[in-house]
């Protein structure tokens, strides 16, 4: 534990890089189904609360709920691509229906993952990690040059932006020391707010028209079960698990410099779980593990669990203020977007540094070529499984779930030396000439 002054700073840093994916969805989910402005700000408020909470859940932990590492929960961006379509066929109550059976599924995962450690060594946590990271990478790009929609996207003002929020970042981080060191993102970003100011790209009106205290009552929009829900929900359930998986593996390995242990793997995919049904109860979309705050933690190396808990604070607090909220949730997208390509950045060199954590044989890059090509392959080109039913559809397009599956199984199937496949590249086939009964 930092001390509090500097915690406190870890700690908004933490909001504020993880809170433009947080309230963007709900918003872009609102947008889809025509929802209106009072339901729309109540979507971002209970997913500003909901994410402080379920962070609370992970950092502190609950007997064998929480992984009781600094990980930052917040909505899911994976769970979004079904719960547009759901909505817009079955009402947004089928979607929060949906999420809690996916709850439940996640729920079961985490207490079966006590052999995950066979499933998921290095490699195909690295690989996991690694397509992670590739796949973050167009949306940070997308926030560098002004958000996906905007009117001048890619403009030089946003370009401009951005870059000068990476320049400053990185020039604290190379020269500042304590603090100002480990605090690099959030005073760059605090400093490209008020950059952005004079430039116009800040809209101030909607801090207007937020309430300064409400408390957001539970179920309501209500609650609904049909099939296509709890399908469509449940199979997004086992992606974002292997999601988390991968999060909590980087974490472990960049922030500290060890494998993660099985105790933390199956409290973090069970609280994940418990997030998702609870977030449903509130009317938020489903939470998991965000993939821009763990490579934060491998950014300034602070990993300290009790800096993310204070940052949930603040989460809370914001979710029951929402003017407060509001002024953080207009922050420019290209502002946020200076930082997220460095974190999103982490992120891939996280799963690298796992992958080169032993020496690989001609197998192990065998795995990695298959799983990362065609699992991010789906990923970059999502019309190559157009006409896939759309339950397969929508997990073949994470990239994550084709790759890990390729990944756990190429393993799991390795062949031997014996059988006359070399394992590693750098060791000749033994000479039958030189063996013992040859001489």
């Amino acid at each position: 534990m930092p001390p509090v002054g500097e915690a406190v700073l870890l700690g908004v840093q933490h909001v504020l890089v993880m809170m433009a994916s947080n309230v963007t969805l709900p918003i872009v989910l609102a947008t889809a189904i025509g929802a209106t402005t009072g339901e729309t700000a109540f979507l971002v408020q209970v997913a500003l609360l909901v994410a402080g909470l379920t962070t609370f859940l992970q950092t502190v932990g609950f007997g064998p709920v929480g992984a009781r590492l600094p990980i930052v929960q917040g909505t899911s961006f994976g769970f979004l691509a079904v719960a547009i379509p759901l909505a817009q066929d079955y009402g947004i109550a089928a979607v929060f229906g949906g999420a809690i059976f996916a709850g439940l599924v996640q729920v079961t995962l985490g207490f079966s993952l006590r052999w995950l450690q066979v499933l998921f060594p290095p490699l195909v946590s690295g690989i996991v990690v690694l397509v992670i990271g590739i796949g973050l990478l167009p949306t940070g790009m997308a926030l560098y040059a002004g958000g996906n929609g905007a009117e001048d996207f890619g403009s030089w003002s946003n370009l401009g932006l951005a870059t000068f929020v990476l320049v400053v970042m990185l020039v604290l981080y190379r020269f500042g020391r304590g603090v100002l060191g480990a605090s690099a993102v959030l005073i760059s970003l605090v400093i490209g707010y008020l950059v952005a100011i004079p430039m116009d790209k800040v809209d101030f009106g909607a801090v207007g028209d937020a309430k300064w205290f409400a408390v957001p009552m539970p179920l309501e929009f209500g609650l609904d079960f049909p099939a296509a829900a709890l399908i469509a929900m449940g199979a997004m359930a086992i992606a974002t698990s292997v999601e988390t998986i991968g999060d909590l593996s980087a974490i472990t390995k960049s922030g500290a410099g060890r494998q993660v242990t099985d105790k933390e793997l199956s409290g973090g995919v069970v609280a994940d779980g418990v997030a998702t049904a609870f977030a449903s109860l509130f009317s938020a979309l489903p939470n998991t593990s965000f993939g821009q705050n763990v490579g934060l933690v491998a950014f300034t190396g602070v990993m300290s669990r009790h800096v993310v808990s204070i940052g949930a604070g603040f989460l809370v607090l914001l979710g029951l203020f929402p003017k407060l909220a509001t002024i953080i949730a207009i922050m420019p997208s290209a502002v946020i977007g200076g930082a997220a390509v460095v974190m999103f950045g982490m992120m891939l060199g996280a799963g690298i540094k796992l992958l080169a954590e032993s020496p690989l044989d001609r197998h192990d890059m065998l795995v990695i070529a298959v799983s990362v090509g065609v699992g991010q392959g789906f990923a970059a080109v999502p019309d190559a499984v157009a006409l896939m039913p759309e339950n397969i559809k929508v997990l073949l397009e994470t990239g994550i779930v084709p790759a890990a599956v390729l990944a756990v199984v190429m393993n799991l199937t390795r062949p031997k030396p014996a059988a006359g496949a070399p394992l590693d590249v750098d060791t000749p086939l033994a000479d039958p000439e030189d063996s013992p009964d040859k001489r």
